[in-house]
């Protein structure tokens, strides 16, 4: 069954746009309770403000997120801008904030900051920034290559308990124009702070793009988004997948084995993916949030017009969703938490 929800929030004048929450299985009411909302926090058609990392900052009530890449009417340069919203105003504000990153991308919550993609330019290599949430929003790189090979254009990143930041690699950049020539192949990355050690942890993919862990830290989803080739075209022949591997210890340390298909997205590709503390997986997909069981069983989607590229989780089931254009917030059950902040 599938019904629809009206949008509040609005500026004058905005499109109305069909949306709503569409079931498939029972235990998506679970998740979104009887009576799940849906509403536009913010709206701008001036550039795609709303596309990745979807950083919530519990202490200030805040979210960072970066844009999609576009033609900076100024300079008339490719750029990404990164945004700040204030949750706590009514109506809720937002500001683009000053950063040294080179075309940030994916992020999440980090050493009381936000650790960053970075995916680097023509002539500035890319890496993994840590920013301070704190005007002037300074930044620090911590690494830019695999042992002196730059690496292609990072996308998304998750921290392990264990301290180790895991991170993918697609040669997105270089398909857009934004990078030089790939140096490494399509790999998914795994960073020891501590002591420096940077190692690859999976290789194989189209595209890997988002990443995330099981709330007990067993798996980790990637997702692979091949299917968009990255100038502009798709081709359907080539991976719109989440693949889920186990992590295994040898030698006190982790790899990453028993790779499977965990799911297919139907519309679009899989780009950002989280899990909640039930370990049920949502990703976003070309026509919204899809949320699949621990078993990969297709639950239900929150259906939103032209696909989701990255989301986050709030407080107590509230969830912040990047529409290009459009910040949308979805209130699902009170009780849903997300595993990141586990709040």
């Amino acid at each position: 069954m599938a019904y629809n929800l009206s949008i509040a929030g609005l500026q004058p004048n905005a499109s109305q746009a069909t949306t709503g929450f569409e079931y498939y299985d029972t235990r998506f009411l679970n998740i979104t309770g009887t009576a799940p909302k849906l509403e536009v926090l913010l709206e701008n058609n001036d550039f795609p403000f709303a596309h990745e990392a979807s950083v919530f900052i519990p202490s200030t009530d805040e979210l960072f997120m970066t844009s999609n890449i576009f033609t900076d009417p100024l300079t008339n340069q490719s750029t990404i801008k990164i945004s700040k919203v204030s949750l706590s105003t009514n109506p809720v504000t937002s500001e683009i904030i000053n950063t040294t990153i080179p075309l940030p991308n994916g992020g999440v919550n980090h050493d009381s900051g936000i650790l960053f993609c970075g995916q680097g330019t023509l002539n500035e290599s890319g890496g993994l920034y840590q920013m301070s949430i704190d005007p002037p929003y300074e930044s620090e790189l911590l690494i830019s290559g695999f042992y002196g090979r730059e690496f292609n254009s990072l996308n998304d990143v998750v921290v392990h308990s264990d301290g180790s930041i895991w991170f993918t690699d697609p040669t997105y950049g270089y398909e857009q124009g934004i990078r030089p020539a790939p140096q490494l192949p399509n790999q998914v990355y795994r960073y020891d702070p501590s002591s420096g050690d940077v190692r690859v942890v999976a290789d194989g993919f189209g595209r890997p793009n988002g990443i995330a862990f099981s709330p007990d830290e067993k798996i980790v989803y990637i997702t692979d988004t091949a299917y968009t080739v990255g100038d502009g075209t798709t081709d359907p022949t080539k991976p719109s997948t989440i693949y889920a591997f186990d992590i295994t210890t040898y030698h006190d340390q982790p790899f990453l084995t028993n790779r499977r298909v965990f799911a297919m997205a139907a519309n679009g590709v899989p780009d950002g993916i989280k899990t909640d503390m039930e370990g049920n997986v949502y990703a976003g997909c070309g026509d919204g949030v899809n949320v699949w069981s621990p078993g990969g069983v297709l639950l239900g989607k929150i259906y939103i017009k032209s696909g989701v590229a990255n989301f986050s989780f709030g407080r107590d089931g509230r969830m912040f969703i990047m529409n290009e254009n459009r910040l949308l917030s979805a209130q699902l059950g009170h009780w849903v938490r997300g595993s990141l902040l586990k709040i």
